[in-house]
């Protein structure tokens, strides 16, 4: 059975982090890396709160805080070179709108502008949102070199649709990328059921697709990614309790649950 290809989600704020977490995807044996451009303009506190406040984070002692950065004071000219040259790794560059869970404070036509520039770094891939407005997707697509290949992506804030609905939404979107990316929140299992069941329908498909979600049950689509034909999976160089609540998984915990399911 065919492994679809690891990307590993870089971790970090600052190009330094970003840089130093991608060798450690690399020894974790990443076929990909993705660089979330939109955390250049995202801090994060660790503030200990008192145990008897209701939003502390269990088992934690923290409340993390997040403060976000006006577009002019991120050097990302700067950060999106260094970080390009700190690993050899194919690199998906992806800057998230906060329309889609995502962390990037300007407006559409400053975001086109930081992936125009990423772009000209000559990476292997570049994510685009289907949902970008088109006059703006079409400018940040016809910048592409032809060494570069498109995710196109769909990360869904609101409930997780039914499988039918998921796949019809992939197969509408197929010309939109080389490889169709579709996230979905999930609240309970029964949503990370829905996205499974349509990985399914969609395994022997020629659309090249990646399905997941996050939140609970939202990892099954990943763990089970050889069996349902996935073309690659998402995963993390982060460890912890929390992940598989958050629907993500570790790449090295990744591998290894696919080699006691003997998926090889």
């Amino acid at each position: 059975m065919e492994h679809p290809l690891v990307c590993i989600t870089l971790r970090g704020e600052t190009a330094e982090q970003i840089s130093r977490d991608a060798q450690e995807a690399k020894e974790l044996g990443a076929d990909m890396v993705e660089v979330r451009i939109d955390k250049l303009w995202l801090r994060e506190e660790r503030i200990p709160i008192d145990s008897n406040q209701e939003n502390q984070i269990e088992g934690d002692g923290f409340q993390i805080i997040q403060n976000s950065l006006d577009f002019g004071e991120v050097d990302f000219k700067s950060d999106l070179a260094e970080i390009s040259q700190s690993t050899d790794s194919p690199i998906i560059f992806t800057c998230r709108p906060e329309s889609e869970g995502g962390f990037f404070p300007g407006d559409e036509n400053q975001r086109a502008e930081v992936l125009m520039q990423a772009v000209s770094l000559n990476p292997q891939w570049v994510d685009v949102e289907i949902g970008t407005p088109k006059k703006i997707r079409d400018e940040i697509i016809s910048s592409i070199g032809e060494g570069t290949r498109i995710i196109a992506s769909i990360h869904s804030l609101e409930k997780t649709p039914t499988p039918s609905e998921i796949v019809q939404e992939v197969t509408d979107n197929q010309e939109m990328g080389d490889v169709i990316k579709a996230c979905y929140n999930t609240k309970n299992r029964t949503d990370g059921l829905r996205i499974f069941e349509a990985a399914w329908e969609l395994r022997d498909s020629e659309i090249k697709s990646t399905l997941m979600g996050l939140g609970p049950g939202g990892d099954w689509s990943r763990i089970h990614a050889p069996l349902l034909g996935q073309f690659m999976v998402y995963s993390t160089t982060e460890s912890g309790w929390h992940l598989a609540q958050e629907g993500r998984i570790n790449a090295s915990d990744l591998k290894t649950a696919w080699g006691l399911l003997e998926y090889a």
